[in-house]
């Protein structure tokens, strides 16, 4: 999920229930009165805890070295814990897809998709399903400029247009640009063509009851904008169909996969201690993101300023309209905050990932990185980036370009061997059903309870042991929550059992 869309009530950041929050008994007031995990102490936790951190890897290091050469070092991605359990689930989509020959196109339909790489592939692939359901020829979605992104890439920039054209051919009808003629009737201005404004998830029956009459009048319709435009649960051939766009149709652009291909050699030649294996994390610690979390961290009146200074710059007044609080305290015990890089080392290092795990980090610029990084980097030496993996040279044709950026992130962060998501959104809720897709539906994913993860940095005098006996505790019960078959309110994307995978013998 973007910022602009938690902005626009997606997430929890100084809105009404920060607010309604605030007013409950004993939420409020100063330090004095503050609730366990109120506060941020993780930065005290951590300078307690890094003596026994550092002689904890030195104590792995030694046993491992006493050990044969055949044995692998102690580490979380090399041990039976950490293999798929439970039954196998395969790809099935081609199997289910319903393939009559295409009729007469009905008109064609046009959709404006806004946010950044992951709610442009959302929007797309409802575009595709909704042009088969109007049975619409599809012109290649054009992409909105958002002030938070500012990224003026176009579909072609970012995925591969003509093998997103080709693959649909039995599905939908799609061209990259309207007709002359089409275009001619409405004076050659897309403005001209009417707007069907519709509602978040709106249901199938509605695009066949009141766009569908208009596009059979007027040859051509346009959806703006189409974020979250349909709905949920729809019946299982456009399921299937989405799930064929997303992880077939869609393909990053040439520029893209070629470098994000180099980039997984690269990072699997760096994790050679633990056989080519590394883990991902999705680290939402930009200056954005915390300045809309509304989150106080450790850096007294200039991180203040700068916050302040951030939210006006991307959403102007926004949190100073009439009734918002601030309420950093409640947002911390809820788990909205999102976790420091600090933070995201203890953890791992506490689930029992030691220092010598290859570790990739995606993420945006992060916020006073020199500061909050460094931790991060003493705690997992072996970190990388998409700035360390990649020369400057090749990054140069991606840069000011985020959904591009995110493109790479994404591609490094899909056959780890872990991924870590620590604070939500489309790009991990994506990742997450990308992954179960392709790894037998249970995919390696640490998604932590952020409301007892604050518990455990709270306390500046706990102990190392009691720290990685929590931790091991959020493990396991992330584990639980591995292999989960889609609920009616689920996301495709995220789950896409059973609809769009079978069991065992499931065939592509």
């Amino acid at each position: 999920m973007s910022v602009a869309l938690y902005a626009r009530g997606g997430g929890v950041g100084c809105g009404a229930k920060a607010a309604a929050a605030a007013r409950r008994p004993g939420r409020g007031g100063g330090a004095a009165a503050a609730q366990p995990g109120s506060v941020y102490r993780s930065h005290l936790v951590f300078e307690r805890l890094w003596p026994d951190i550092r002689d904890d890897a030195s104590s792995a290091s030694a046993a491992a070295s006493s050990l044969s050469s055949t044995s692998w070092r102690r580490s979380m991605l090399m041990t039976s814990h950490y293999q798929n359990p439970g039954e196998l689930w395969m790809p099935c989509v081609n199997r289910k897809l319903i393939r009559p020959e295409l009729p007469p196109s009905n008109g064609y339909l046009m959709i404006e998709a806004n946010g950044g790489l992951n709610q442009q592939r959302l929007s797309i692939c409802d575009a595709v399903a909704v042009a088969s359901l109007l049975n619409a020829t599809l012109v290649i979605p054009a992409f909105h400029f958002n002030s938070v992104w500012r990224d003026h890439s176009k579909f072609g920039d970012i995925f591969d247009e003509d093998h997103f054209i080709e693959t649909l051919k039995q599905h939908v009808r799609v061209v990259k640009e309207l007709p002359v003629d089409v275009l001619t009737r409405f004076d050659h201005n897309i403005s001209s063509i009417p707007n069907m404004r519709t509602k978040a998830y709106s249901s199938p029956n509605h695009y066949m009851q009141k766009v569908l009459p208009e596009l059979l009048e007027l040859g051509a319709v346009r959806i703006a904008p189409f974020s979250n435009r349909l709905a949920q649960s729809v019946p299982s051939n456009l399921q299937a169909l989405r799930c064929f766009v997303n992880y077939q149709a869609l393909r990053f652009a040439g520029p893209i996969r070629v470098l994000a291909e180099d980039m997984v050699e690269r990072m699997v030649k760096r994790s050679t201690l633990t056989g080519g294996k590394f883990v991902s994390v999705h680290l939402r610690f930009e200056e954005d993101m915390v300045a809309f979390s509304c989150c106080t961290y450790d850096g007294g009146l200039k991180e203040k300023t700068e916050m302040e200074n951030a939210r006006e710059r991307s959403w102007r007044g926004k949190f100073h309209r009439h009734g918002r609080v601030i309420n950093p305290e409640a947002n911390r015990r809820d788990g909205k905050c999102p976790l420091t890089p600090l933070e995201v080392g203890m953890m791992l290092r506490g689930m029992g990932f030691d220092n010598t795990t290859s570790l990739y980090v995606a993420s945006g610029k992060i916020y006073n990185a020199e500061k909050y990084m460094a931790p991060l980097r003493q705690m997992f030496p072996l970190l990388a980036t998409k700035d360390t993996l990649a020369l400057p040279e090749e990054l140069a044709e991606f840069e000011g370009h985020s959904s591009r950026l995110a493109a790479l992130d994404y591609s490094v962060c899909l056959p780890s061997e872990v991924f870590v998501t620590t604070q939500g959104g489309n790009f991990p809720h994506f990742l997450m059903g990308h992954r179960r897709y392709l790894f037998g539906g249970n995919a390696k994913t640490i998604k932590p309870d952020k409301r007892k993860l604050v518990l455990s940095f709270d306390d500046p005098n706990i102990r190392w042991n009691r720290f990685k006996r929590h931790m091991q505790d959020i493990l396991h019960h992330s584990d639980m929550r591995g292999t989960a078959l889609r609920k009616p309110n689920d996301s495709i994307y995220t789950f896409p059992m059973p609809e769009c995978m079978c069991q065992q013998d499931g065939m592509m």
